[in-house]
Formats: structure tokens, sequence, C-alpha cells
């Protein structure tokens, strides 16, 4: 039989191994946008840099207006987390807690929903937000994924987990359903929050179809659509693009990094409740 030290060094090596591997494109991604010059295509990709500078990064900041596309990229993104975990949460706690008529229905309804691909509703979005005066606005960019029915399942599975002690000791103490939601409840959902914000951060943040359609100005475009423009106009110069693609996955690598430890505390808690 083998020894566990044995197999725990087999363990880690092939998880090392496989890590490297998945993150293959994004070196070789950054590897292309420090090496200004260089023809990507004509040699064997280069995964780690043959040589560092700056220059790509400086000529595409330059080109672009960063600070414009990314303060947009930040008002879409605060948006859609704001909306998501405040609908989630109000949609999910009362089919976890409340015992009424029809709870089950409507849960399976929503959840048969997941089936239907986004983009065939897209043309109903297009429609409902043009027929309520929103285009060409952010609101009209975040509302129709202000609330996602995974996002609602993993809430109501968070709350399942929650004892109805907690509940109880509220009523006793004479506190309204609203006042034990949010002192008594919610603190005790962070990490299910915290998932869904991470998840809703990414997915604003690198949203870039739905901006194009909605919006008719490129000056409130978000960095991903406005990227799309520069491949377009630079798909020469694949360096400016790659330094492009590098600054705006760069803020979701540091959220990641500061929320991953509540993001595995919250898929645990929902995969227990």
């Amino acid at each position: 039989m083998m020894p566990r030290s044995l197999s725990y060094l087999i363990t880690y090596i092939l998880l090392i191994l496989l890590a490297l591997f998945m993150m293959g494109p994004f070196l070789w991604l950054l590897s292309v946008s420090l090496m200004p010059g260089r023809n990507v295509f004509a040699n064997p990709p280069a995964i780690l840099p043959t040589f560092i500078a700056f220059e790509n990064y400086v000529e595409v900041w330059k080109f672009m207006d960063f600070p414009r596309y990314i303060l947009n990229t930040v008002v879409i993104t605060l948006l859609g987390v704001v909306f998501n975990i405040l609908l989630s949460c109000l949609t999910a706690y009362p089919l976890a807690v409340f015992r009424f008529k029809g709870r089950n229905l409507v849960f399976t309804l929503l959840i048969s929903t997941m089936i239907i691909p986004s983009a065939t509703a897209m043309i109903v979005h297009y429609l409902t937000i043009q027929a309520l005066g929103l285009g060409n606005t952010f609101l009209g960019v975040v509302l129709p994924a202000a609330v996602s029915v995974f996002n609602i399942f993993l809430m109501r599975q968070t709350f399942l987990g929650i004892p109805a002690d907690i509940r109880d000791s509220g009523k006793m103490d004479g506190a309204s359903e609203l006042r034990i939601f949010i002192q008594l409840v919610l603190p005790l959902v962070k990490p299910g929050i915290a998932v869904i914000g991470l998840l809703e951060v990414m997915a604003f943040w690198n949203n870039f179809l739905w901006p194009i359609v909605v919006l008719d100005d490129p000056q409130k475009y978000p960095l991903a659509a406005a990227l799309t423009y520069l491949n377009g106009q630079f798909s020469y110069n694949f360096g400016w693009i790659a330094a492009g693609t590098m600054i705006s996955v760069l803020p979701i690598i540091i959220v990641f990094l500061f929320t991953q430890k509540y993001y595995m505390e919250g898929i645990a808690g929902a995969i227990k409740g």
C-alpha cells in the first residue's frame, strides 16, 4: 500500500501541473503583453517573456480613455451587485422560511427557467428596456440581470441552514419579521452574500455583448465592450490587445484573492443547506 506522504506528494504534483495547464493561456497573454513588437503568431507561443517592457501598457493607456471606461464598469458592476444581493435575499428568504400554499410550485417554476438560454431573451429585454425609456443608460444595462435564479437558489439553500431558534428568539423579543431578517438572519449568511457578490462582479465586469446592444454612446461602454473596438482597430498589434485585456482582468483577480475564503465558505454552506 502506498505511504500517505507519497500519496500526498503525487496529488500535489498533479494539482500543480493541472493549475499550470489551466493558467497557460493567461501566462501566454501576460507574456505577449510584456514583449512589444513581437509577432506572437510567427513562432511557438512563449509562456514566459524573453524580455520585459511595459511599452504596450503605456501605449494602450494613452490610446484608450481607460479611466472613463473603468468608471463606467465600476458603476455598472456596483449597481448589478447591489440589485442581485438585495433581490436574491428578499426572494429566497420567504421561499426558505415561510410556509404558504404554492411555495414549492413557485420554487420549481423558478428553477425550471434556468434551462432557457439567456440569449433567447435578449430581444425581449431590448424591447422592454426601450419601452421603459432606459435605452442608452447604465440602468438599462443592469436591469435584465438584476437577479438570477441561481442566486435565489444559492441563498435559499443558505437560509435553510439557519436554525429556526434564531427566528424564534427574535419573535419572543417582539421583533418584527423585517428586523429579524436584517439584524439576526443576514449576518449569518454573509458567506452566501459574498459568493453572489463575487460571481456578479465577474459577470458584470466581463459583460460586453448586452452593453453594446443597449448603449448607443460608445463613451458609456464598460471596459470589456471598449476592448472589442481595440481588437477591431488593432488586430495586427496583439500586444496592445493583450495589455488592454490584462488591465481589464487585474481587478477581478484582486477581488477573487481577497474574497476566496468567503467564496468557499458560501459554497460549502449552500451545499450543506
